[in-house]
This record gives structure tokens, C-alpha cells and sequence, in this order.
């Protein structure tokens, strides 16, 4: 059987091949092994292979002598509100986040509601490599409960971080796509609850994806005629965990997902002064607004957790990653859809514009992403070449090679599971990210 992909926040692969219930069974142990005393939430985001996974799981760690919580489905988000509304010792939410049907997996929750930093992970993945599974006898085996409101204590955090009358008062129509996923089971309530004129796209959680799950331009074509014939004030579009958030706008146009991430930052600092997270591979859109705002500005290597070490940190307001994850932690350490379609309506019934001209108002950047196949001992190589011919530019090797330009930047990382390096440049022009990307090329023609 293949390898699935591990990470230090879990794994996913193809169910039935890379991917199984003994592997998750034996996975889920070593997480169990690794965390404090107390119950685990098991969650899922909707896949049709995820009552199966959850059962299996499930089994394992009440085999192990863990007391199970299942909350069935639910977004990746409502996980960690879970685990710190139970005092449960952790959570496993099952998904394989914006993947294609045919895969699943499982993302780690610790105690505080965050997915587990990267020390803790690699130290489930050692023991999980190890084998050790201990099983409990039979007067040890762990219990089992359903949570009955799994989405109470999430939607009262959210609300609680925006003006809900004036939102109210603006009664807008608005489109969520949840494309069949777990999003639309706090999505419907929040929005319900925030007086919106609710049209909801692909509500039943079942798996069976009207379209491709990552929530990109090409994947959202026809939601994008769907926004505009319904008159819509803006679309809000979900991956299959709902932890990231694209946005469509009143004239049907895609924002996209890095765009999410600078409105809410922008909406946020309009009214609280603190410093802003991104991972090393976002947009310097948010960036730019923390000098705008002149709040201290952070970067992190790339991953939710690492974003959340570095929000931790630094006391940060509002933080997460261009992929449309945004992270408040008024709600909690975690990428949050929920938080994002709160935060974008209070920024358009507080000023009372359209979400377009919060998105026009950003300051304008065009991103390239592009790959290269490298072999692993090359890699090193190519970064010191990189490094060594951009001498204009200011060199950071925290996650890669990241090298800054006024205006304009280029990160190059190496693939934790292939033998490729990633480019992804940005500038002002499109012509111009290009360039820096085919820098990479002729970097690696140089060695």
C-alpha cells in the first residue's frame, strides 16, 4: 500500500489505496499517545468516506482508553471551538480539505482548540512510524457520546465579533456555495442569524461536490453567473472543511482568496490597533495595510500552525494565509470561513460600500505560482545560486529562500513529498512576477 502524505498536522490520501481504516486507526493511537489525559472530538467534513473513517477512529481511541465526543459533521473551524467548549484533550477532524473526492484525511487538534504546532506533530508522527500501539484491556476501554449542538458555541463567538443590527438593517441577499461540504452547517445559521436573504448552493454535507472542492476562479465559473442572477450582494465560496473562504462579488466577479484575507484585515484594523500574521507565501496586501495602519507586521514560514505560533507571539489582532484562511482570535487559533463572511458583511454595512470597492481600495498586486522539478540534493544549490544573482534583494531563508524587492518579492521552496521546488513571485504587473519566477529558471540552468 502507498505512503499516505504526512505532515505535522496530519495526513491525507486516497481512501481505499494510500489511505485506510487501519492506518487511520493506528494514526489516531499514536495522536492519542502523544496528548494529555481527557476525551477527543472527532469531526468530519462531509465526504462519503467519512462516516467510515470516523467510526474506525473512533474505535481506535476509545481502544486506547480515550473517551470519544462525536460531533459528526462539522467544519475544521467548529472543531477547535469544540475541543475548548468540552475541555476536551484534543480533536481529530476527518478531510482532505479542498482534495478531490476520492481522498480523505485527518488534521490534529491539541487541548487549546489549535491545530497541533509542529513539535508535537513530529512527535505523533515518531510515534506512529514506531508502531507502539498500546490497546487498553476491556475494563479500560474509553466511552462514547454525541455532542447534540455542535454549532451553539461557534456562531456566539463569531456574532460577538461584529455589529449584527447594522448587519441586520442592511438585509442583504447573499450566496453561499458550501459545494457539499460541512461549511453549510454554521453557514446557514450564521448568516440566518446576521438577517441575510439566504441562497445556499450544494447544502446538503453528502461529499458529492458540484464542482471541483478548491474554491478557484476556473473551479467557481458557474457560481459566479449564479451570484449575479440572483441579485446577490456577494458570494461567499467554502472548501469542504470551511476553513478557507473565497469571495465573489455584486457584479459576479472572483475576488479570490487572497483578497479574503486583506478586506478583513483592513476591516479590523479600522477599529483595532495590533499587529498582523501571514505566512512567508501570502500577499503583501495585508503588509502594506499594517504600515497604512502603522501596526507591527509578522511573517511566518508557511502552515496554519506556524501563522499561529508567530499570532501567539506577538498578542497579533488578526492573521492567517492567502488561501482565504482567515484567524481571529476572538474566535480561536484556527483558518475560519465563518469569521471571514462575518467580518467582510460588518465592513460593508459599517462604511455602506459594496464589497467591491473594499476590494478595489486594496493596494494592487498580480501573483504567479509556478514549479520546477529539482532533485532534493540540487536544492540547496539552487537557493545559494538564487541568492547569489539577486543581490538587489533582501534574503530571508526562514521557509525557503524568500527575496524582497520594494514592491515586489519571490519565495522558493522545496515540496515535502515530491522532487519539485516551488516558485511564487508577486509584483505589481503580471509580466513582472513572471520574470522573477523565470528567475528560478535560470538559476537552475546556472548549476
Amino acid at each position: 500500500m502507498a505512503e499516505p502524505i504526512i505532515s505535522v498536522s496530519g495526513l491525507r490520501g486516497v481512501v481505499g489505496e494510500s489511505l485506510d481504516p487501519v492506518l487511520a486507526s493506528r494514526f489516531v493511537a499514536a495522536f492519542a499517545a502523544e496528548i494529555p489525559a481527557g476525551a477527543i472530538v472527532v469531526t468530519r467534513d462531509g465526504r462519503a468516506t467519512g462516516r467510515m473513517l470516523a467510526d474506525a477512529i473512533s474505535a481506535s481511541l476509545r481502544a486506547v482508553g480515550r473517551d470519544v465526543v462525536d460531533a459528526d459533521v462539522a467544519a475544521t473551524p467548529t472543531t477547535g471551538v469544540l475541543v475548548r467548549d468540552l475541555g476536551a484533550a484534543g480533536g481529530v477532524q476527518i478531510s482532505a480539505s479542498h482534495n478531490p473526492p476520492e481522498y480523505n484525511g485527518i488534521k490534529l487538534f491539541d487541548g487549546r482548540g489549535r491545530v497541533i504546532p509542529a513539535d508535537a506533530g513530529q512527535r505523533v508522527i515518531e510515534q506512529y512510524r514506531s508502531a507502539a500501539t498500546h490497546w487498553v484491556r476491556h475494563d479500560a476501554v474509553g466511552g462514547a457520546a454525541v455532542c447534540g449542538d455542535t454549532t451553539a458555541a461557534h456562531l456566539e463567538k463569531v456574532l460577538a465579533c461584529v455589529d449584527v443590527e447594522r448587519i441586520r438593517a442592511a438585509r442583504y441577499r447573499v450566496m453561499l456555495d458550501a459545494n457539499h461540504g460541512a461549511g453549510s452547517v454554521l453557514g446557514r445559521p450564521l448568516l440566518d442569524a446576521l438577517g441575510c436573504d439566504v441562497i445556499v448552493l450544494g447544502g446538503d454535507s453528502d461529499g458529492k461536490f458540484a464542482h471541483p472542492p478548491e474554491p478557484t476562479a476556473d473551479n467557481l465559473a458557474d457560481v459566479l453567473e449564479q451570484v449575479t442572477a440572483a441579485g446577490a450582494a456577494i458570494g461567499f465560496c467554502q472548501d469542504p472543511d470551511a476553513d478557507r473562504l473565497a469571495v465573489i462579488d455584486e457584479a459576479g466577479r472572483y475576488l479570490g482568496e487572497e483578497y479574503t484575507l486583506a478586506m478583513c484585515v483592513d476591516h479590523v484594523l479600522r477599529q483595532r490597533a495590533g499587529a498582523v500574521v501571514t505566512n512567508c507565501s501570502t500577499s503583501r496586501m495585508s503588509e502594506d495595510l499594517a504600515a497604512k495602519y502603522d501596526v507591527p507586521f509578522y511573517r511566518s514560514k508557511v502552515g496554519e500552525a506556524n501563522v499561529c505560533d508567530v499570532m501567539i507571539e506577538h498578542d497579533a489582532v488578526i492573521g492567517g494565509e492567502g488561501n482565504g484562511g482567515v484567524i481571529d482570535p476572538r474566535v480561536g487559533y484556527v483558518r475560519d470561513s465563518f469569521v471571514g463572511m462575518a467580518l467582510l458583511l460588518d465592513a460593508m454595512a459599517r462604511r455602506d460600500v459594496p464589497v467591491s470597492r473594499l476590494a478595489d481600495e486594496l493596494p494592487r498586486y498580480e501573483i504567479v505560482k509556478t514549479k520546477f522539478t529539482v532533485d532534493a540534493a540540487k536544492v540547496s544549490a539552487l537557493l545559494d545560486e538564487l541568492e547569489r544573482s539577486q543581490v538587489d534583494a533582501a534574503a530571508d531563508r526562514m521557509d525557503g529562500l524568500r527575496l524582497d524587492w520594494p514592491g515586489k518579492w519571490l519565495l522558493v521552496r522545496a515540496s515535502n513529498t515530491e522532487p519539485i521546488v516551488r516558485a511564487i513571485a508577486e509584483a505589481p504587473d503580471r509580466c513582472e512576477a513572471e520574470r522573477l519566477c523565470h528567475a528560478v529558471e535560470e538559476a537552475l540552468a546556472a548549476l
